[in-house]
């Protein structure tokens, strides 16, 4: 008969001998955690909406396993130069647009504010999941050594002035900072873009460097400072949504178990997901109850010229490469069937 204190003794034994399976879990806990830096393209007072909260959950849930130091806009380098210190590994992941980080990709002009190619916001995931967007998106940075992991929408692109505009001709000759792309294309209406630091922006206008800002919404506008520097906001918008990815170097996401990349790409999703009704509240309520911006509108069928032009820049884009031309396809697709679809998709 085995008596209670030899069942203790062999007992104390067994459970030693088997302790390192046993304890597997608070093991992988106590090692060092892995550690990314993360920059994003947005300022501290715009980070606090598009990414902080998930970042912060996640390192929340991460539970000492992993941590993401985040970094705010031109923080440890230039917006433009994020692509390439995320390529060499100098920061692990980056949450920007392509445009305007300087992707080395074919696709980058669709990133930020491709003219009239989305006209809500919830355009972007459905381009990205239901039309193929995604697939085509994992190929192009495969090819130079990053991993793309996910897009989201942001706000629309709408000018913010020191002067009203009401129409077209008002554009001509306006310094505006804005993206490579849309500036790329506002050319057309003599418009003139300007490159600066998101730092500088503010100050810029203040000083007369910059006449105007076309760069986001009435959210951004209030959030960050614009409207405080600015008198005019126009509502009509170049493009319905900012197109924005997550992306990170592809050797550190490689090392990350897959329990974690589950959790990142959930964080992710809350990014998204937050954005789409802190962006689609914000624009109607600062447009209805905000007191530092006056409303201007260029009259609708002036305004068609703007989008009847952006489909003939659509296909100037395609014949740039064969990946541009089947995104292009998949744009017109989109377009077509949001307008048979008619109400709520597209209003005429």
């Amino acid at each position: 008969m085995t008596n209670r204190r030899q069942f203790l003794k062999t007992a104390g034994l067994t459970a030693a001998a088997a302790g390192p399976a046993m304890l597997a879990a608070p093991y992988v806990k106590a090692q060092a955690p892995i550690r990314w830096r993360l920059q994003t393209y947005a300022g501290p007072a715009l980070a606090e909406h598009v990414i902080k909260p998930a970042i912060d959950s996640f390192n929340k849930i991460a539970e000492g396993q992993m941590e993401i130091e985040l970094y705010t806009a031109d923080q440890l380098v230039p917006t433009g130069e994020l692509f390439r210190a995320m390529q060499a590994g100098t920061i692990d992941a980056v949450q920007s647009d392509d445009d305007s980080m300087n992707s080395p990709v074919d696709i980058k002009v669709f990133g930020g504010y491709f003219p009239f190619a989305s006209r809500y916001s919830l355009d972007v995931p459905t381009l990205f999941h239901q039309y193929g967007l995604k697939d085509i998106w994992e190929e192009a940075y495969n090819e130079v050594g990053v991993k793309w992991l996910s897009a989201g929408a942001w706000d629309p692109c709408n000018f913010a002035t020191n002067k009203p505009l009401k129409s077209l001709e008002d554009l001509k000759g306006l310094r505006i900072f804005t993206f490579p792309t849309a500036g790329q294309f506002l050319t057309r209406f003599g418009v003139v873009p300007v490159t600066l630091p998101w730092e500088d922006v503010q100050v810029a206008m203040q000083t007369g460097e910059i006449d105007g800002i076309a760069w986001s919404g009435i959210t951004e506008d209030y959030t960050v400072g614009w409207a405080d520097v600015t008198k005019y906001f126009l509502t009509n918008n170049i493009s319905g949504a900012w197109c924005g990815s997550f992306f990170a170097n592809a050797d550190r996401w490689n090392e990350v178990p897959d329990n974690l990349k589950e959790l990142f790409k959930l964080a992710m999703d809350s990014s998204h997901y937050y954005r789409q009704y802190w962006y689609w509240g914000g624009e109607a309520q600062l447009r209805t109850e905000g007191t530092k911006l006056e409303l201007t509108t260029i009259p609708e069928a002036e305004w068609k010229t703007v989008e009847t032009e952006a489909l003939k820049f659509w296909d100037e884009i395609a014949a740039t490469s064969p990946r541009c031309a089947k995104v292009v396809e998949i744009l017109k697709k989109y377009r077509d069937t949001m307008e048979k679809a008619g109400p709520p998709y597209r209003y005429s």
